[in-house]
């Protein structure tokens, strides 16, 4: 109020104020909590940014494609709404290479990275009254855009002692008419999981079943080093309609190139049928573009990257995860149900009967940032209370240097034997 005047205007409460609900507002907490006595470098166990480390470099393929289009003159120009065709069409074929039948370029639309593919996702789903099933854990991204698209939110559990595989009696029982979608995020972010092929079948089938889509989170695709290959869920679209999202940010490891797609796999016209994929151009109509010379690059990286540069790279990524999961087994008050077998993270849980000053994971995490300099998300921001993600998107020598800190912590807040 200013001088008795009542203003009109007022913020979207749908818009979260509060930092501490997102990744990157928590971690920057974490960041400004540390003692700023501390002279060692903090270790990130808390992010998704591989690109931060030296030994994590992109392709030469890549970044020659970029110099190459932008030296080129030719991509200086605003791009159609849905992306360039040479681009769409090395997307749908790059795609293809694992499903049983081949996309076309009509089926692929370019976004700034996976983060606006699901954003226009949801934007398009949001019809008064509907709700979508999401996992948890899970990638908030997906809570605090469907918040923002008035999208009724229904968590289904991903079981710890299955290897995180979907609680499915759980799913039929939360869906109804109004339910739009469910959500798969495979390989898995934030629990490092890989679905098998009978269970992402039986995914399928609970989908078809019900009367839903399936969106498929395939960002960390082909990031996997166990013993369960990836598997696109678009092999099973001819079960029912998938919308698969992804980018090339975390497998070339350039997420600041902000390059991703929407990928209709729908053999049977279901989206076409049902304006789905109308709506999806109209959505990109009114939104923007990625640059136009990272996508003209697009077909060079994805057609002539080599596959030494990407066995390197699941190298190094695998043996940080073992170096992370090891060290965790030697922690008495923390524990990892299950090896990662894919992805960037592991989820691993807090024992805090075990400990004497520590609360919950968000006293834990912040405490540990304090004292010792190293960040680990609190396991409460992807969905599950007195857990921990922790990244192994890091070269060995910091994720040995960065989980010993963690022991050494742990070992100094342990309860005393009586």
């Amino acid at each position: 109020m200013d001088n008795g005047k009542v203003w009109g205007f007022k913020p979207n409460a749908n818009i979260s104020l509060d930092s501490s609900s997102t990744i990157r507002g928590i971690l920057g907490m974490l960041m400004d909590s540390r003692d700023h006595k501390e002279e060692r470098p903090v270790i990130p166990l808390g992010h998704g940014d591989p690109s931060s480390f030296p030994i994590f470099r992109t392709s030469q393929v890549a970044e020659d494609a970029v110099a190459e289009a932008l030296r080129s003159a030719n991509f200086n120009s605003y791009s159609p709404s849905i992306g360039i065709l040479p681009a769409r069409r090395a997307v749908a074929d790059y795609l293809s290479r694992d499903l049983p039948y081949k996309l076309s370029p009509d089926d692929v639309f370019l976004t700034i990275g996976c983060i606006q593919a699901i954003e226009t996702t949801l934007a398009v789903l949001a019809r008064p009254g509907a709700n979508i099933l999401l996992p948890r854990p899970g990638f908030p991204l997906y809570e605090s855009r469907a918040a923002f698209s008035n999208l009724e939110i229904r968590h289904f559990d991903l079981l710890p002692e299955n290897n995180w595989e979907v609680d499915l009696d759980a799913v039929e029982a939360l869906a109804d008419e109004n339910t739009t979608a469910i959500v798969i995020i495979n390989p898995g972010n934030p629990c490092g999981n890989v679905f098998k092929y009978e269970h992402l079948k039986k995914i399928a089938e609970t989908a078809k079943k019900l009367g839903i889509l399936i969106i498929s989170d395939e960002v960390y695709g082909h990031l996997t080093f166990g013993s369960n290959p990836f598997v696109p869920m678009g092999v099973f679209g001819s079960i029912v309609p998938v919308i698969t999202v992804g980018s090339i940010s975390k497998r070339w490891i350039v997420p600041g190139w902000r390059i991703g797609w929407i990928v209709i796999t729908d053999p049977k016209g279901v989206l076409k049928e049902t304006k789905i994929v109308d709506c999806i151009k109209g959505c990109l109509n009114i939104s923007t573009d990625p640059a136009t010379f990272i996508q003209a690059a697009i077909p060079k990286i994805l057609e002539k990257t080599k596959k030494d540069f990407f066995s390197n790279i699941l190298a190094i990524v695998e043996e940080s995860a073992e170096i992370c999961y090891n060290e965790i087994k030697e922690i008495d008050c923390i524990s990892c149900p299950h090896k990662p077998e894919g992805s960037m993270f592991l989820m691993a849980k807090i024992n805090e009967s075990l400990l004497e000053d520590i609360i919950d994971d968000m006293d834990f995490c912040f405490k540990l940032a304090k004292e010792e300099s190293v960040i680990i998300l609190p396991g409460t921001l992807v969905g599950l209370k007195n857990w921990l993600r922790i990244t192994f998107a890091l070269d060995q020598s910091s994720a040995r240097e960065g989980m010993g800190r963690v022991k050494a912590f742990c070992k100094r807040h342990a309860k005393q034997l009586q």
